[in-house]
């Protein structure tokens, strides 16, 4: 007698294997995991609400103190009032960008100004002020000029160990050319380039034209300097010459490979 047939061999396998029920996995399936989406959005709305409450809402954020740092001549006073940053407002609020162009605007005196804030109720303004590497006399008065050649600032006193800068320039094609503020910012230039004990006996640095500059000096000494040019070589040369010639009281180094001193 003939056995089963493979196709009643397989129909019988088929016929005797259970069904298996479709796997739930944790949380339920699918409307779980929608429910704990739903649940986590809503947790992080509410998070956000309340950051967002406590940042802008509160009045646990909010400007209380201003700090400042840096000053010399200007007072925290004048930094303070200049800035005019909105106490009481809150924190995040401030525009520390806003803050620092004011204080620039409203305090030449102000070269470069850092508004940062300070959590979780002040900010903190740090200032430099520039130096006045030159004075130029106005009336009574003399108006500070820095290392950049930027007239900053007008005071009644002038500041010690400040040399005055006499700018005369002669009507010339050297002034046609360059103008008066090339002819600053070279006297400027100049002033940053002396050897530290000549930049501290300096009374005056006069300038006539672009290759004419000079310096008065303590007990009447004098240094023709010439133009703005090779100032660092200048430098060297007028000390190792002073050196040589303690007692002189005329120094030229406008030519500094052929320099001189006399005694007059």
């Amino acid at each position: 007698m003939a056995g089963p047939t493979t196709a009643q061999r397989g129909s019988g396998k088929q016929a005797d294997t259970p069904a298996r029920a479709p796997h739930a996995g944790p949380g339920g399936g699918a409307p779980g995991r929608r429910r704990a989406v739903v649940l986590g959005a809503a947790g992080a709305a509410l998070l956000a609400g309340g950051v967002a409450w406590a940042l802008w809402g509160s009045s646990w954020l909010r400007l209380e103190d201003v700090g400042v740092s840096g000053t010399d001549v200007l007072s925290r006073a004048e930094v303070e009032a200049a800035a005019s940053a909105p106490v009481g407002s809150p924190l995040v609020s401030v525009d520390t960008d806003s803050l620092e162009r004011r204080l620039r605007r409203k305090l030449p005196r102000i070269d470069t100004v850092d508004v940062t804030r300070s959590w979780p109720h002040g900010i903190d303004i740090e200032v430099t002020e520039r130096k006045p590497v030159l004075l130029l006399k106005k009336g009574a008065n003399f108006t500070e000029v820095d290392a950049g050649g930027v007239r900053f600032a007008t005071v009644d006193k002038a500041p010690e160990k400040v040399p005055l800068l006499e700018l005369s320039p002669e009507p010339s094609a050297s002034l046609r050319r360059f103008g008066g503020d090339r002819l600053l910012r070279e006297a400027v230039e100049v002033a940053g380039d002396l050897p530290a004990a000549v930049a501290r006996d300096t009374e005056v640095v006069r300038v006539t034209s672009y290759d004419a500059i000079s310096l008065k000096l303590t007990g009447g000494r004098e240094v023709i300097w010439g133009s703005g040019e090779q100032g660092a070589v200048k430098a060297k040369v007028l000390t190792a010459l002073m050196k040589a010639a303690p007692k002189a009281g005329h120094f030229d180094v406008s030519a500094p490979t052929a320099p001189a001193s006399s005694e007059s």
